[in-house]
């Protein structure tokens, strides 16, 4: 497998700081998103979405005003020493500056990559981590019964936003723009279906994928769970409230994670993740490119035919 570059920037943003996206139904979207294990709040016109443990507000849902979903903005976080270079750099590259979103974070920068996707810059604390999240260690001794009652099961939480896949009709043109603009750098991909970017100031695997797609848009979110258990937990508890489309658990190549995606009533797909790779800080990624059959996953079901549907709200 061929080593791929692509030209490094002088800086780059740390993290996503929050995403918004539009839905037709704000009760259904409430329901589903307790069901899936994150905490939804509404606040006037709009839900809010914390994890377990923290106050972040991770994304933000307002309602749309047709009958699809759409993905609204993404915003990312920087330093403050990275921010006016990252501005610099977004210009070079070609990015169109524009007013921000009225639901999205206040202060930093505004521009339209591309293809018209809304991002946001701006100077805030680090939401990836700093080190690689380790799972929950479930060995059982002897002499002692494992597993709860199935009647006792908890209710299982994500604890952050770890990811976002963004649909692309140009999967170059998106690397070069995010990789000179934004300073991502490329972990790995597989030939012209996907390709995964992580931050310089060490990150998950990927903190912003790039599938092929008719338009931009929103593959899914992806939120990190404490253990292969908590993935199995957040199935069941997701089929119990009427969500059976799914695609897991199982495990990926690129990125190694254990995952289990679900389809909300509106084809937005959701994905619930643990112990993805973790690349530190100025370590030395050798970037690799996966065969076809790689670019999915290590073992676990086929799958279903909506889980790559385009469902997009598009522009006309």
């Amino acid at each position: 497998m061929p080593k791929i570059d692509y030209a490094d920037a002088e800086a780059g943003v740390h993290s996503i700081f929050q995403f918004g996206l539009a839905v037709p139904d704000l009760a259904e979207q409430e329901r589903f998103l307790t069901a899936f294990g994150v905490a939804p709040k509404r606040v006037g016109d709009r839900i809010e979405i914390r994890a377990e443990g923290s106050d972040h507000v991770w994304a933000t849902i307002l309602k749309s005003e047709t009958a699809k979903k759409k993905l609204q903005f993404i915003s990312l976080g920087c330093y403050e020493q990275d921010y006016g270079k990252i501005r610099q750099q977004v210009e070079a590259a070609g990015g169109v500056f524009s007013n921000g979103h009225p639901a999205g974070p206040a202060g930093g920068f505004w521009f339209r990559d591309p293809f018209g996707l809304l991002v946001q810059v701006l100077v805030a604390p680090k939401t990836m981590p700093d080190s690689k999240t380790m799972m929950e260690d479930l060995n059982v001794p002897a002499n002692a019964r494992g597993a709860p009652a199935r009647s006792a099961a908890p209710k299982v939480r994500s604890t952050r936003l770890s990811h976002m896949a963004l649909f692309t009709p140009d999967l170059d043109r998106s690397l070069d723009f995010y990789t000179r603009a934004l300073g991502m750098r490329l972990a790995d991909r597989s030939g012209g279906i996907i390709a995964f970017t992580y931050g310089r100031h060490g990150s998950d695997h990927h903190m912003l994928a790039f599938a092929a797609g008719p338009a931009p848009g929103l593959h899914h979110s992806s939120w990190d769970m404490p253990s292969i258990e908590s993935l199995g937990l957040a199935n069941t508890q997701l089929r119990a409230a009427g969500y059976n489309i799914h695609w897991g658990p199982g495990r990926h190549v690129l990125g190694s994670n254990y995952f289990n995606y679900t389809s909300d009533s509106y084809g937005q797909i959701w994905e619930n993740s643990c112990h993805i790779d973790y690349i530190e800080k100025d370590a030395r990624w050798e970037v690799a490119n996966y065969a076809d059959e790689d670019a999915f996953y290590l073992w676990g079901p086929d799958v279903p035919v909506e889980m790559m549907q385009f469902t997009e709200e598009t522009a006309a």
